[in-house]
């Protein structure tokens, strides 16, 4: 069983200017508090730190963390959002799924491959994406990975193909293999 499950839950988005030590500085505030950090997504995008965490710990200790994000995020030179939730109670049972795509970069490749899940009634629970520029010739590329809940009743090997077939139309370099 989650030992998230008999706890309070904060969602902390934050983004400002990337200096070293934000990280130390933001997680310190959140230690003294009596609170955890169960899940994040952090980095650097262009000059800017970018985060999104998931806090969990007694209510009180929440609440005093509550209290004190406005002084946390003006200090630290940060916007920050924050939200109470609770742990997600999931309807049917998911098999994670692991999509690679890489391709030559042009807008709308992430829109459409959202667009093909949802379609299918499949979820995007994580998506990472980046540009580089290939060895040698050094055209710009595109890569995205992302994990996707594939409702557990879904035939998956027609799944596979569909969504092969449907990167082959959009000339994507595509991968759908089980989360490991």
């Amino acid at each position: 069983m989650n030992a998230t499950n008999n706890k309070d839950c904060l969602v902390i988005t934050a983004s400002g200017e990337d200096q070293v030590g934000l990280v130390e500085k933001l997680t310190s505030h959140i230690l003294e508090t009596g609170c955890n950090i169960e899940q994040s997504r952090m980095g650097v995008l262009g000059g800017q730190f970018a985060l999104i965490m998931r806090v969990t710990g007694p209510w009180s200790a929440l609440a005093k963390l509550e209290g004190q994000i406005g002084g946390i995020a003006e200090q630290l030179g940060l916007s920050v959002i924050h939200r109470r939730t609770q742990e997600r109670q999931r309807e049917e049972a998911m098999v994670p799924y692991q999509v690679e795509v890489v391709a030559l970069d042009h807008p709308g490749i992430v829109h459409r491959l959202s667009q093909f899940f949802a379609r299918s009634g499949i979820n995007i629970e994580e998506l990472e994406t980046d540009t580089y520029r290939a060895p040698h010739t050094g055209t710009p590329m595109f890569s995205v990975r992302m994990t996707v809940g594939i409702p557990a009743h879904m035939h998956i090997a027609t799944l596979r193909d569909d969504f092969l077939d449907y990167c082959d139309e959009l000339n994507l370099d595509a991968t759908l293999e089980p989360t490991r």
